[in-house]
């Protein structure tokens, strides 16, 4: 058989850096919070994924989204801009739209037929009259599935959040 080399030159372009970070809009909690759990600071490398997953969802929990959503915040956003971008640096502004804080209204059980739902009930984390916990709901999702009733892939959450009256 006959072989043939390829080789690729690739040029990425040059990195950019963060020239300053600032917050918008947070009141509920003090900017030094949130740049320690950001853990990115003027003169480190611009990166968008990292700046994305500790904004939001990231997988250990510790994220700017998670410290709001654990303490009620259902309707809590926040987001990455690029304010100014010149030569090697960027400007980033986080904007932070805390919104109110959300009730737990009502727990409901459906497709269960391997236990009494008063099991279920029983391992919730999260129950009515709580405010809403992002944290707890994983980790009541987490204890149900350790149960042994139930197929992990089947076990969903599903939060159904109501901003008119504030609930969940």
């Amino acid at each position: 058989p006959q072989r043939m080399g390829l080789a690729l030159q690739i040029y990425e372009g040059r990195p950019y850096y963060i020239r300053s970070l600032v917050f918008e809009g947070n009141s509920v909690h003090p900017v030094s919070l949130l740049r320690n759990l950001l853990g990115i600071k003027a003169g480190d490398l611009y990166n968008k994924d990292l700046l994305d997953s500790r904004l939001q969802m990231d997988p250990s929990g510790r994220d700017i989204s998670s410290l709001y959503m654990d303490d009620g915040y259902l309707f809590f956003q926040v987001s990455g801009h690029e304010n100014r971008v010149e030569a090697d640096s960027i400007d980033l502004i986080i904007r932070v739209v805390e919104g109110a804080q959300a009730t737990v209204r009502q727990v409901t059980v459906k497709g269960n037929d391997k236990t009494s739902d008063h099991v279920i009930m029983r391992e919730l984390r999260t129950r009515p009259g709580q405010k809403f916990s992002r944290s707890d709901v994983m980790r009541t999702t987490r204890e149900l599935s350790q149960l042994g009733y139930f197929d992990p892939e089947q076990l969903g959450v599903v939060p159904t959040p109501n901003p008119q009256d504030g609930t969940v």
